[in-house]
């Protein structure tokens, strides 16, 4: 195991370093994106300053314990799930506030309205009397997938 260890080269610690920034890729936990950092810096020392096997290892746990205990008071939040946009997914939600024009007349409640490209069921805000075909609308509700809608 000494003769194994004691070949070890420079280049060895690149393929620590793919490999471990291959199965980070895999679990994301960022912990092995930082073994894998260290493994690139142990390459370099190794590349740089004589030494034997020993020190190379000392170099490589010395740099992944600093590396992952240091990025965990520097990026506090990198393990924390990002908050979900509040539209994603959502697509009725991001009609609010959208503008449009009335393409079937609104009137007894339902009608149809077109906002960009798309033909929307629609039916009138409270308080709005019926809509003729043309009016400019804005979308100020969404009632499961119809808009629900005022004049502009």
């Amino acid at each position: 195991m000494a003769d194994l260890l004691s070949q070890m080269t420079w280049w060895h610690w690149l393929v620590v370093a793919l490999v471990a920034f291959g199965v980070e890729m895999m679990t994301g936990t960022f912990d092995l994106l930082m073994v894998s950092i260290a493994a690139v810096l142990t390459a370099i020392f190794s590349a740089i300053v004589p030494g034997g096997w020993q020190m190379q290892f000392v170099v490589f746990a010395a740099m992944s314990i600093v590396l992952i205990v240091g990025s965990r008071y520097v990026f506090p939040g990198l393990r924390k799930a990002a908050p979900e946009h509040p539209t994603l997914n959502k697509r009725m939600a991001g009609l609010i506030g959208q503008r449009g024009e009335v393409t079937r007349e609104i009137s007894g409640g339902h009608g149809q309205v077109r906002i960009g490209d798309t033909v929307w069921g629609a039916e009138a805000a409270e308080g709005e009397g019926p809509l003729a075909v043309g009016t400019s609308i804005v979308v100020a509700a969404t009632n499961a997938n119809t808009a629900v809608v005022r004049k502009a």
